[in-house]
């Protein structure tokens, strides 16, 4: 009774994690097209939801599958409650202080902390590694192709500007970036909410891996759509607005360049090595934004502001690592 009762807890600590991914990450697909003013806040929450869940259930096994048993041999059913409760704090903590902190680096850093409690430095280094280059190449990319993107847009513009449907269809392709956006967003993230509770889950329920990641990608999906309309518009405040103001065309190039970076981890790597490659949908959302700031001149990008979400990044990792170890000692100690 007491295990099926810790399972239980962790089961909500997970929807937990997803009502924070949806408060603290629907920026991501959305701070363009709402910080350009091309579509309102209700409105690209809704688009939001939508795709979220068809990304989560066509591809969210893909990382999932890499979080489940990638940087840890085995996450016992202590070990995945651990996890998911370290996640919990951080992100509340994060999001209530108005800041786009990466779900993904906050899942790295708790699932590190429990390997290294359980199994000391008997870490899967290879994966570890890989996921440090995605945190490193995720912003550049987007920076280097939001930049890119931009400058290819706007010298259409320049041509097309005296024609008045040109300026509608910038904007009907920025909804459409962002229906694209939250799709890959569903895809990629959904495991971070999720992934850690597979194994555990296929013990409890005796169903097949695609079976059972299948309803968590459904739960989840569901607490992120949840977190986007309850305290989403908090972070999309700070990144849609608080960055760098958005043109519909700085947005449309943007949200592009942040969508196929994370929809390319996610399935590039799964088609060659069987996996998808956990990013940062924030910091590739963020870069991307900078990016086509620093297009239009260095002077417009407010250096605070990023400075203060580049703060949130860098301690990210290590305060949830070493909060997940203290935890699962504490718990292996007194309760287990």
């Amino acid at each position: 009774m007491f295990i099926f009762a810790v399972y239980i807890i962790g089961l909500i600590f997970t929807l937990m994690i997803a009502w924070c991914l949806g408060a603290n990450d629907a920026a991501n697909p959305t701070d363009c097209a709402v910080g350009s003013g091309v579509i309102s806040l209700r409105k690209a929450l809704v688009l939001f939801s939508i795709f979220v869940f068809i990304g989560a259930i066509l591809q969210g096994h893909m990382v999932m599958k890499t979080l489940s048993k990638g940087i840890v041999e085995y996450i016992n059913l202590l070990g995945a409650f651990t996890v998911v409760f370290s996640i919990v704090i951080w992100l509340i903590l994060c999001t209530w202080r108005g800041l786009p902190v990466s779900t993904t680096h906050t899942t790295i850093g708790a699932v590190v902390g429990y390997g290294l409690a359980a199994y000391g430095f008997n870490l899967n280094l290879d994966v570890i590694i890989k996921v440090l280059l995605g945190i490193i190449l995720s912003p550049v990319l987007s920076l280097i192709f939001a930049i890119i993107f931009f400058k290819f847009l706007n010298n259409i513009f320049r041509k097309f500007s005296s024609e008045g449907n040109f300026e509608k269809l910038i904007k009907y392709l920025l909804i459409s970036s962002l229906a694209f956006s939250a799709y890959c967003f569903g895809a990629n993230d959904v495991g971070n909410a999720t992934g850690v509770y597979v194994s555990v889950t296929e013990r409890f329920t005796g169903l097949p891996t695609r079976e059972t990641m299948l309803i968590l990608a459904l739960f989840g999906a569901a607490g992120i759509s949840l977190g986007g309309f309850t305290w989403g518009y908090r972070v999309i405040q700070t990144v849609g607005y608080g960055i760098t103001r958005l043109t519909p065309l700085m947005g449309l190039a943007a949200e592009l360049s942040s969508a196929l970076v994370v929809w390319g981890f996610t399935t590039i790597p799964y088609i060659f090595f069987g996996w998808g490659l956990p990013i940062s949908t924030t910091h590739s959302s963020v870069g991307s934004i900078i990016g086509v700031g620093l297009a239009l001149g260095r002077k417009t990008v407010d250096r605070e502001t990023v400075l203060k979400i580049v703060l949130a990044w860098v301690l990210t990792i290590p305060c949830v690592l070493v909060l997940s170890l203290a935890m699962f000692k504490f718990f292996s100690f007194w309760f287990w």
